[in-house]
């Protein structure tokens, strides 16, 4: 598939919203139940998103079949990490919250449009989430360390050069 990537605007809510919810159903199938729950992200997070010029849609056509925010710059969750340590101490840019509605494809869409703005990427996904730990492998993400969420939840993070 060919898929377009362009920033998300408040009309997108609704459908971003859906894309969120099957994803998180697709979760919780896997094995991950608690990383998002049931209603994270919520509507105001990602009106944030959208005012911050971060939220991205993955179009196939003029669906929206998935969803992602990218920025560069610093992420303060990342200031520490336990257990490990990343691999380079430079600029970088963050992704987080990928999602899709099961079209395929998404995290690679996701990742080349990062990759296009940022040679050293950074990442984040929950312990019981193993579909992603093991596609972020695939795309040549490395384990560095834990990092822990505002909430103070553990994260495996990951790092690419």
């Amino acid at each position: 598939m060919h898929y377009r990537v362009q920033l998300a605007g408040a009309e997108d809510l609704n459908p971003i919203q859906a894309v969120y919810e099957k994803a998180r159903k697709f979760m919780a199938a896997n094995g991950n139940p608690t990383q998002w729950g049931s209603t994270y992200p919520d509507r105001e997070l990602l009106s944030e998103d959208i005012a911050k010029k971060q939220l991205y849609k993955i179009l196939d056509k003029d669906r929206i079949c998935g969803v992602f925010v990218f920025f560069q710059g610093e992420d303060p969750t990342y200031r520490v990490i336990t257990q490990g340590a990343w691999r380079r101490q430079e600029a970088y840019g963050v992704l987080h919250r990928v999602a899709g509605d099961g079209s395929g494809g998404i995290l690679k869409t996701a990742l080349a449009f990062a990759r296009g703005s940022c040679g050293y990427l950074r990442i984040d996904t929950h312990e019981n989430n193993c579909v992603m730990q093991h596609a972020l492998e695939k795309y040549g993400f490395v384990k560095c360390g834990i990092i822990f969420t505002d909430d103070g939840t553990p994260r495996i993070a990951y790092d690419a050069l």
